[in-house]
């Protein structure tokens, strides 16, 4: 993945595939599923995704991603949320996992524990 061009990217929501906004990814080549550590929360038909080491896991996608996708992405998440690197665990094969930076939108909203997706897993809950 180091000689191609781009940025990798880690979805946990509706950009996820088979997410009601999927189509906002169709010119990323998917790489794998993966997990990050954090809280998920269901902020309304959409979920918001804070980080925290000390969470279990979310659930989510890793794609590598053209400037412009990743201009478009920044521009359909908005000001709720911002862009930030994390490390993104992924699984290669049976066993063996890595560990991947990538750039994930985190929620900078409000949250309530009432809406927190325990499960971490978006697609899982809808």
């Amino acid at each position: 993945m180091s000689d191609e061009k781009g940025e990798m990217v880690f979805v946990y929501g509706t950009l996820r595939r088979g997410g009601s906004n999927d189509f906002r990814m169709a010119n990323a080549r998917f790489v794998a599923e993966g997990k990050v550590r954090g809280r998920l929360y269901r902020i309304d038909w959409y979920p918001g995704f804070v980080a925290d080491e000390n969470a279990g896991p979310v659930a989510g996608e890793f794609f590598m991603v053209d400037d412009e996708t990743i201009a478009a992405l920044d521009e359909f998440e908005g000001s709720e949320y911002r862009r930030v690197k994390i490390e993104v665990e992924v699984r290669e094969g049976l066993a063996a996992v890595s560990r991947v930076q990538a750039w994930i939108w985190e929620w900078l909203g409000e949250t309530s524990e009432s809406q927190r997706i325990v499960g971490g897993d978006w697609l899982g809950e809808v």
